[in-house]
């Protein structure tokens, strides 16, 4: 790989002898990585119906590589079932160290595509909530599909600059992952945009920018509340100067010892303006030290003080219709309907409360239920893959080895062996994948065209 001499020149006065190991991992193949949603299925039973050969990412315990130059697990319908993502190896790593229980309320404050999102969302297991933010709409595209398809029940997504959450969130969140927008050092190994960003840019515009970025995070974390702060770059300007910057200026805040495995690197006190000893409990990954890309990663707390108090959002009691009653009868899912928002017939479910939020724009505001026309409800896809198998009668399954599997993802139509009729939700042994509606033996598929299998 051609890399820019004055990255060239930096990065050797960065890792002095380790320079010549670090350029020849550029010569290695490709990592791919494959991490399990542990929402649906355990690790343990995932192995146990994994299709292909899977090697364990060490220092992740969901996460493994897979042989990416000869399959292809986005072509499985157990990635449409929602039972893994397909993500880089060393960027598992910042949702993994992030100590997300079930009921916090977590804030993915660069969300987009989703890989973060989606693991944050599988460690609350339905409980608390998780706020998933872009501020480019354009990316929170991918990033509402991969929340949608990991079957996420408790995700609200945004699409802001944190500065406009600060007003009515301040204090919200205990826990935060800022996975901060940089200048990509460690995504050189995909091509030349990469490159040539880097070269138009440095790292200085984006060092400006995360600064701008953790002054306001840090306002919406609650005291007590933990921030993980990420990049894919080498930057010590992007990275352990930003950290610094952080712990000069607020006094209440306190890096955390992560997880350490073989192949990790500390951070480096050398590299910051002050010398601080306490930078060494951050986590640098080195692509010639590990299986994986590179990342950096800082995991700070807040000290803990007196808990802020909110003006919560009014919920409007909805009026459901009668087509709409009579489909709910059978889900078996727990839905409090007190928490239940329609905006133009479509229904939303986010049990949790929120505060009341201006100047922001919401995407998605809890899961999409469906929507109410004339005449009949109409369940999203969305819906239909963040049940569970038994949450809904009646069930229609294929094996995994039916072709007819396949078939329903590519939205065709089939003859079923089946005598009963009306609404059915269909999956794969026992993962949901989506509606159909059955009459006479035949199949009318009702798979979201968008999400079809091409």
């Amino acid at each position: 790989m051609n890399l820019p001499k004055v990255f060239e020149e930096k990065m050797k006065d960065l890792l002095g002898s380790e320079y010549e190991a670090y350029t020849a991992c550029y010569d290695e193949p490709r990592h791919y990585g494959l991490r399990v949603n542990t929402a649906k299925i355990s690790v343990e039973d995932f192995l146990k119906v994994a299709p292909w050969p899977l090697e364990p990412v060490p220092w992740i315990h969901n996460g493994f590589y897979y042989d990416g130059d000869n399959i292809q697990p986005s072509k499985h319908p157990y990635y449409f079932a929602g039972l893994y993502y397909l993500q880089e190896p060393s960027a598992m790593t910042p949702a993994d160290r992030l100590p997300v229980e079930p009921g916090d309320r977590v804030l993915d404050l660069c969300g987009a595509p989703g890989g973060k999102s989606t693991e944050l969302g599988a460690k609350l297991m339905g409980e608390g909530l998780l706020v998933s933010n872009d501020v480019s709409i354009s990316r929170t595209k991918a990033l509402i599909r991969n929340i949608e398809m990991f079957g996420i029940r408790n995700d609200m997504i945004l699409c802001t600059e944190a500065k406009y959450l600060v007003p009515s969130m301040t204090g919200f969140f205990n826990k935060i992952l800022i996975d901060a927008p940089c200048s990509g050092e460690g995504m050189f190994r995909k091509g030349n945009n990469e490159i040539k960003n880097w070269q138009q840019k440095g790292s200085e515009p984006y060092a400006k920018l995360q600064r701008e970025i953790v002054d306001d995070a840090i306002k919406l974390l609650a005291p007590g509340g933990m921030l993980l702060y990420s990049t894919c770059t080498f930057s010590p300007e992007e990275n352990e100067q930003v950290i610094e910057y952080l712990l000069e200026k607020n006094e209440d805040l306190s890096l955390v010892p992560m997880k350490m495995c073989e192949g990790f690197d500390h951070g480096h006190p050398e590299w910051t303006l002050t010398g601080r000893e306490d930078i060494k409990q951050c986590i640098r990954l080195w692509p010639h030290k590990i299986k994986g890309e590179g990342h950096f990663l800082a995991l700070l707390k807040k000290a803990d003080g007196e808990q802020p108090t909110f003006k919560y959002e009014k919920i409007k009691k909805v009026k459901l219709t009668p087509e709409t009653e009579e489909f709910f009868k059978n889900c078996k899912m727990d839905i409090d309907w007190s928490h239940v928002r329609e905006h133009q017939g479509k229904l939303f479910y986010l049990k949790e409360d929120i505060p009341e939020m201006k100047k922001v724009r919401v995407l998605r505001k809890g899961l999409y239920l469906g929507e109410m026309k004339k005449g009949r409800f109409k369940p999203s896809q969305s819906f239909a893959v963040a049940l569970a198998a038994n949450e809904y009668e009646p069930y229609l399954s294929f094996d995994i080895n039916d072709e007819n599997t396949v078939k329903y993802l590519k939205c065709e139509t089939l003859d079923v062996d089946t005598n009963t009729e009306g609404i059915h939700l269909v999956g794969t042994n026992e993962f949901p994948l989506g509606w159909a509606k059955i009459k006479k033996g035949r199949l009318k598929n009702k798979y979201s065209s968008s999400w079809r299998w091409l």
